[in-house]
């Protein structure tokens, strides 16, 4: 089984992807195949809402930036799916919004292939703007029929400065329950 974890920080090694990773980690001792896919460096173009995805006999966003290239693929063969995003003037980053948006697009267009998988948000602000940020990504696994596992508590957390999330125990025991409870999910599921 494989799991699919991105880390939307346009910030590489960030409080977002540590926790990413963290994830990513506890899935691989419950023995599944990890995916970590960093947006950072990525310029990933927003949905135009063009239809092309629709029209196109393939399954793909017809788009064709580099960055974004595979993506659609990846989402496809995982299991699972784990998304983090850091708050950004209190919501989800830019990045992560367009690749959603894209890949939501497609998959609606394509026998909706994210129907019934596990997805899970992972947040992290300095301060504030984690519910919305949280509900904002919970909106997107609920709009494309995925099934979403809790936690201890939501999944997020508070740091500011690379590594500050190391500090917050909390946050880290909240994603560790929460990839348990995803795992075992995925495995229900796959039964």
């Amino acid at each position: 089984m494989r799991v699919l974890g991105i880390s939307g920080s346009p910030r590489s090694g960030g409080n977002t992807e540590i926790l990413i990773k963290l994830a990513l980690e506890q899935m691989a001792q419950e023995g599944f195949e990890t995916d970590f896919l960093p947006l950072a460096g990525r310029t990933i173009k927003p949905c135009t809402a063009c239809g092309g995805c629709a029209k196109s006999d393939k399954v793909e966003c017809v788009l064709h930036d580099p960055d974004f290239e595979g993506v659609v693929e990846r989402f496809m063969a995982a299991d699972a799916v784990i998304v983090g995003s850091p708050v950004y003037f209190g919501s989800a980053t830019p990045q992560t919004m367009a690749l959603l948006d894209r890949v939501g697009y497609v998959a609606r267009c394509k026998d909706n292939f994210l129907r019934r998988k596990p997805g899970a948000a992972v947040v992290v602000a300095r301060r504030a703007g984690q519910n919305f940020t949280f509900a904002q990504l919970n909106y997107f696994f609920l709009i494309s029929e995925m099934i979403v596992p809790g936690s201890t508590y939501w999944n997020v957390g508070l740091a500011l400065d690379k590594g500050d999330i190391n500090q917050d125990q909390e946050a880290l025991e909240t994603i560790r329950n929460l990839t348990t409870n995803m795992a075992w999910l995925t495995k229900k599921l796959a039964e």
